[in-house]
This record gives C-alpha cells, structure tokens and sequence, in this order.
C-alpha cells in the first residue's frame, strides 16, 4: 500500500519536513485513539478504576514486543524529557561525581542534569565531538576522552535532535558496561526510525518517543530500565501506587512508582499498538530506506546551491531519516526559516548550533519528490 499525506491528518498545502519534532498520526491510528477517549468518557470509573490495570498491561505486551524487551521493564510516560527527570531524581549522585554527556544533546535534557547538580552536587562534563563527523569511530573515540574514574553516568542520544546524528550507543554501552559505568540513553528519535533492539543494546535507562517516528499520539513515550536498576526508581509524582494507602500493585516496586500518577486520559498509550500495526502493515523497513534515499537525493541536490553544504559524507550509520543541511555565516537564518514558512508554505527548522547554521529536513512516509523540489526551488531563491 502507498501511504500519502492522505493518509494523515496534516495539512494538504503546507510542505511538511519536520516530522522530528513532533512526528504526525495517520487518521488510522488517530480513530484508535479516539475511540479510546470516547470509551474513557462513557463509563470514567470503568474504564480507570477497574479496566486500566489490564488494559495498559497490553500495551506495554504491544510495545515491549516491538522493542524486544519484557513488558514488566517498560512503563509508559507522556515524554523523553519527564522520562530523564524521574531517573535523574533517582539516582544517588553526589559531590564530585562526574556525568558524561556529549555536545550534541538536547536543551531540556541538559536543562534536567544541570537543574539537580545544583542540588546534589556532582558534575556535567560536556564532551565536544570534532567538527565535521565523519564516522562513529570518531564520534566514540572523541566522547571516550571525556570517562574518568569519576565518571558515574553516560547520557547521550541515540539520535541527535540538533545535528540529526546517530550516536554509536552499541559500542558506547559495551564500552561503559566493562568500566562499571551506568549508561542511559535519549531515544527520543530512534523508535520507528531504526530497528530498535533494548535487550541486545543493554543500556541501563532508555527513554524514547512513540509520538516522532512511530506515528503514535502526543504524549506517548516509555521508559525502560534494567531489571537490577528498578529499585533505584523513586515516584516523581507519589500518588496511588506507593506507600500504606496504596491501592494499586501493578507488580514491580518500578511500575508502582511510576505507572499510575493521578486521574488523566490514558488514551495515547493504548494506541500506541495501532501505531506499531500500521508499520507492520505498510512494509516500514522499506519505506524508511525510500525515506533515506529521497533524503539523500534532496541533500545532494542542495548541495549543489550557493551558500548551501550538506553536512555528512553518505554513510547511513551517521543519519537516517533526518538529514543536515549547512547554511553559510552570513544569511539570516531566522528571516530564512520564517520566509520558507510565510512565502513558500515549507515547515522545516533552521537553527544555529554552536557557530554553525543549520536546516534539519525530516523524511517521513507521506513525504513526496515534489516535497523535495518546492524545497529546493525555495532554497535556491531565498539564497542565491
């Protein structure tokens, strides 16, 4: 089946390049969704009281699978970013402890880190990774020099919201784990956008998004930690689940803490399987290799403008589905994002990044040839 920009809710005239933001969901899944809702709205009691125990029990089955990972090891949250608060808060980090990130991570992560150091007490050391990338041997052996004997926690992403680049996390966790080193990884792009394997890839904490590249609903996203890391998890929110009064079990001192926070719409989470059925059903392996071919293609073609470069060498351990392009010193890249947006109906960010100007274009399924051409016609006007 050929999925088109039909097949989800966005809007017809706009030129969506920015799936990595905040992904989109086909009308299909969203009619799961809402029918979810519905199902909340008619009977409240029944559905949270009494039926939400089993039911998000099968959705964490549903995505665990997809995951290749136990579903007790899972629990749903509504973002990556609450997701590395609840660790954060966690964890037992004290002065002169040291967490290794690299320079390449997402603001409000960092913001996460940096907020409880200053409570606690322990260090962030940003380790920069040379400029340009050109392979993730570099990369490894650039963020390797930051590990010292007070390093206690790695965080870095799986795939970079900024730079659009996949981190070797394989190797970075294989490395950490010989060290002694707690490892926990941003995920927040990888779900959908890469066969994402939890057992084999052995981090300690991972967060990840269901809403980017797997299609589901705002505000679904998981959590998953090793089963002999889960008695450091402590409640962010204490509410049902924890202490004398508590009237839920949901089987593990981990789930207790975190799976019930107060009476919210749940709906999200349960249609996240109608998320991971409709890649099932379309054939999403190869149409991610179609995504990353016209990716590469628009990525060549600009490169070939005034003032425009693309960023990486052709190497598909480097990027997947988002792509890099760099714009010279000397436009305004804020009058060209919001020029691409007024004059040409082109959603796609531009951004600056540690000295350099930035077009990150996102290649989703719904995403057309004639996407890519209005593009670079587009571009090759407002820099010329």
């Amino acid at each position: 089946m050929l999925i088109t920009k039909a097949d989800f809710l966005l809007k017809p005239e706009i030129t969506f390049l920015n799936h990595g933001s905040y992904g989109a969901t086909p009308k299909k899944v969203f009619d799961v969704y809402q029918t979810w809702q519905l199902r909340l709205e008619r009977q409240p009691v029944e559905f949270i009281a009494r039926a939400y125990p089993n039911l998000i029990s099968q959705a964490r089955q549903s995505l665990a699978s997809y995951l290749n990972t136990n579903k007790d090891d899972l629990v749903y949250i509504q973002s990556p970013t609450y997701g590395v608060n609840l660790v954060i808060h966690s964890l037992k980090l004290k002065e002169n402890d040291e967490v290794l990130v690299s320079n390449h991570e997402y603001g409000a992560c960092l913001n996460s880190w940096e907020y409880y150091s200053q409570k606690k007490g322990y260090k962030i050391i940003e380790q920069e990774i040379s400029w340009p990338v050109t392979s993730s041997k570099q990369i490894l052996e650039d963020f390797w020099q930051g590990v010292n004997e007070n390093t206690k926690v790695i965080f870095i992403s799986h795939i970079c919201s900024a730079t659009a680049l996949s981190m070797p996390v394989e190797a970075i966790v294989k490395r950490a784990r010989a060290a002694g080193i707690m490892t926990f990884i941003d995920g927040a792009h990888a779900p959908g956008q890469i066969d994402l394997d939890l057992a084999n890839l052995g981090a300690d904490f991972y967060v990840g998004a269901c809403h980017k590249w797997l299609c589901a609903p705002k505000g679904s996203s998981f959590l998953y930690v090793r089963p002999n890391m889960q008695e450091l998890i402590e409640p962010l929110i204490v509410s049902w689940g924890w202490g004398n009064h508590r009237r839920m079990d949901y089987g593990s001192s981990m789930l207790n803490n975190t799976q019930y926070t107060g009476t919210r719409d749940f709906s999200e989470y349960l249609a996240v399987s109608a998320a991971i059925d409709f890649q099932n059903e379309n054939n999403w392996p190869e149409i991610r290799n179609n995504c990353t071919a016209l990716l590469d293609d628009t990525l060549d073609r600009a490169n070939q403008l005034k003032n425009i470069s693309r960023v990486y060498p052709k190497n598909k351990n480097l990027y997947q589905q988002m792509g890099l392009l760099e714009i010279n010193k000397d436009i305004n890249v804020d009058e060209i994002k919001e020029k691409l947006y007024q004059d040409y109906n082109i959603e796609v960010p531009v951004h600056e990044w540690n000295g350099h100007n930035f077009i990150r274009i996102s290649i989703q399924a719904y995403n057309t040839q004639e996407d890519c051409d209005n593009f670079i016609s587009a571009l090759a006007e407002l820099t010329n």
